[in-house]
């Protein structure tokens, strides 16, 4: 019983520690995702410029029933 207790303790510590590990490695990665993400973002819209002639905008009530 006591063999039990100690295994389920240490298999929360190691989900403990594996989510802070988790959690510093993706917070020092955070800022070039953002980067790499604007920088799509940048080239996304200048080909929507190119191919529309204007920016991109979408109609949130484009799928509305106006019966």
């Amino acid at each position: 019983m006591t063999a039990l207790v100690v295994l389920a303790v240490v298999g929360i510590a190691v989900l403990g520690v594996t989510a802070i590990v988790i959690g510093v490695i993706d917070s020092r990665r955070a800022g070039a995702r953002r980067r790499i993400a604007a920088e799509r973002r940048q080239a996304w819209e200048r080909r929507q410029h190119q191919l529309h002639g204007g920016p991109y905008e979408v109609d949130a009530w484009g799928d509305e029933d106006t019966d």
